[in-house]
């Protein structure tokens, strides 16, 4: 545990779009320091040059080095099928770890990597920057007044572009091993603010498709999803990555006893309808806008407040705002829809 005047030190693996925001937004970060930076890819290739830190091509060389015992977070932005085994790894060293969605690809590694932090003592930071966007913080906030009263429907709307242009030759995204699929790469953060709005959901029934990603994917590019609440009403969730060109949507719509609101923009950041009982609308603070990924954009541009919140926690001043249980909720979800699924022609 550091004091409240030294700086928290991290690392951070994998060094692709994610894992240089991370860095980025250590650096900023006046009571953090960017120790190492650890990819498989030569350094030369990866555009870190820029960065005050020392590099490994793995991250069994950084844990064997001796500037790992002055690390005290690593952050685990590598891909997908990684993820799992890197964070048991980093808390087999007895550090904190800030996981990226999603912390596994099934619920059983998920598991494992909450008992190993319990078992050593450590901190798994999930990494949900969503719920931080104003319109998230607002629409938890309203659903936790009860002004709307009984839920009623809620719908998901996700209709992003994925092709060629993100799906290369070469890269893990798209392989079942290392990526996992569509809801766990692509939609996993709007399921996430599912759980965190609604709670848990039964009764799931699911039907995929793949239609244009058949030479560029292991998996599904499109889905319908419906289901139950257990706190009451019915849901569903649809999602696509066959939009042609550029990302259309991710909305969520919200039908209750008193009202009826929807979320939209391409990630969930702008509130495009709200109409309830006896309620007046506030004005809520910008959007940061989603992160640029070359001819792609991800979720909303958050993740500093995810650092503020390793430093709260390391300095032993507040709590974890999205923990390892809720994000081994997501990656459980996610597989029960997957399980539940009918495959298509």
């Amino acid at each position: 545990m550091t004091t409240t005047n030294q700086k928290v030190k991290f690392a951070v693996v994998g060094c692709g779009h994610i894992g240089k925001r991370h860095a980025e937004m250590i650096t900023r970060n006046e009571d953090c320091e960017l120790v190492a930076l650890i990819d498989v890819k030569p350094k030369d290739q990866l555009r870190i040059d820029h960065y005050d830190a020392l590099f490994f091509n793995s991250l069994e060389a950084f844990l064997q080095s001796p500037v790992a015992t002055d690390v005290d977070v690593i952050n685990i932005a590598s891909p997908n099928g990684f993820h799992a085994a890197q964070a048991m790894q980093c808390l087999e060293a007895k550090k904190h770890i800030v996981l990226e969605k999603p912390m596994a690809l099934s619920k059983a590694d998920a598991e494992k990597v909450i008992f190993k932090a319990l078992q050593v003592h450590k901190q798994v930071f999930a990494v949900m920057q969503n719920r931080y966007s104003p319109p998230s913080v607002w629409l938890k906030e309203l659903l936790e007044s009860g002004k709307l009263g009984k839920i009623f429907l809620v719908q998901i709307n996700c209709y992003w572009n994925r092709d060629d242009r993100y799906y290369k030759k070469g890269s893990w995204h798209g392989n079942k091993e290392l990526d996992g699929g569509t809801l766990f790469t692509q939609f996993s953060h709007f399921i996430d603010l599912m759980y965190w709005y609604f709670g848990d959901i039964t009764n799931i029934q699911a039907r995929f498709n793949d239609f244009n990603h058949e030479h560029l994917t292991d998996f599904e590019d499109t889905g319908v999803v419906s289901f139950e609440f257990l706190n009451g009403g019915i849901g569903c969730l649809n999602y696509s990555t066959s939009v042609w060109d550029k990302n259309l949507e991710s909305s969520i719509t919200v039908i209750a006893e008193n009202g009826s609101l929807k979320v939209g923009g391409q990630y969930m950041n702008e509130v495009e309808y709200c109409h309830i009982k006896d309620y007046v609308m506030p004005e809520l603070a910008p959007t940061n806008p989603g992160n640029d990924y070359g001819a792609y954009k991800g979720s909303a541009a958050n993740h500093h407040y995810i650092i503020e919140n390793v430093v709260d926690v390391v300095h032993n001043l507040g709590t974890i705002t999205t923990n390892a249980l809720e994000g081994l909720k997501v990656v459980e979800i996610i597989e029960r829809i997957y399980n539940g699924g009918i495959k298509g022609q």
